[in-house]
């Protein structure tokens, strides 16, 4: 079978997906603001931490790790929901989807584009904290990576979703303390899960920034990878999957 059969089987152009993609970053290199968001806003959260705990270096090796599963969700949901929301506000998508492009092509095509980005961010603020702010961890730093890029593309998942519910550019921020806000509060940052109410503990089972929360400790103290964090990052990844898919159906052809 030719590559191009093949092609016309698949759910999505290559083509069509890598194009928008490349839009998309071309769009953000051009707005300093989202870049230094999404860049350098972790890694000024972990210096902040840092001299937080300056006189607790034991605080300071527990919940370092796990902000690695929170940062970059609450980041990259907030630039990818104003973003994308822009381009349906300004008529880019309605446009696009007028055209013979599949939503699906739309949808990763953005996914790709923050993707690149979910992995510099993740990068870089894993080497600040490892590097000059000495977070001490068991595991290989790449774990941290690994974890803080799931969590930027659950972000972004989320933004996605939300953006083609909101109006404006307030409205998307507004979803922040109903979606995002809750899970930050029950993801066992503050209170370990199994001292938590039934109720809470109940409703943390069910929000993907737990696991991301407990990947990160997973990966802070054993020397491997560990069963239990594989478990925690296939499902954050399937969550993230299952989040695109309602955001390629919500967006409408005009």
């Amino acid at each position: 079978m030719s590559a191009t059969h093949l092609t016309d089987r698949l759910p999505f152009s290559p083509g069509i997906t890598a194009a928008t993609a490349v839009r998309v970053l071309q769009q953000i290199s051009r707005d300093r603001g989202s870049t230094a968001l999404l860049l350098g806003i972790p890694c000024m959260l972990m210096v902040l931490l840092k001299l937080m705990f300056h006189d607790s270096e034991e605080s300071f090796e527990r919940v370092g790790p796990q902000v690695f599963g929170i940062f970059p969700v609450i980041v990259m949901y907030l630039v990818a929901s104003v973003s994308t929301l822009r381009e349906r506000t300004s008529g880019t998508a309605e446009r696009l989807l007028t055209m013979p492009v599949r939503r699906l092509d739309i949808v990763l095509g953005y996914s790709l584009a923050f993707a690149f980005l979910a992995l510099l961010q993740a990068v870089l603020s894993t080497l600040l904290a490892v590097g000059p702010l000495g977070l001490d961890i068991k595991g290989p730093a790449y774990l941290l990576m690994v974890i803080a890029m799931l969590g930027a593309l659950l972000g972004l998942a989320l933004g996605l979703l939300v953006s083609a519910f909101a109006r404006n550019e307030f409205q998307a921020v507004q979803f922040l303390p109903a979606g995002v806000l809750p899970q930050f509060l029950v993801c066992g940052l503050f209170v370990p899960r199994d001292e938590m109410h039934g109720a809470l503990a109940a409703v943390a089972r069910v929000m993907p920034m737990t696991y991301a929360v407990q990947a990160a400790s997973e990966a802070a103290h054993h020397t491997g990878v560990t069963g239990l964090f594989v478990r925690d990052a296939v499902l954050i990844l399937g969550c993230v999957v299952l989040v695109l898919v309602a955001s390629a159906a919500t967006l409408k052809r005009g």
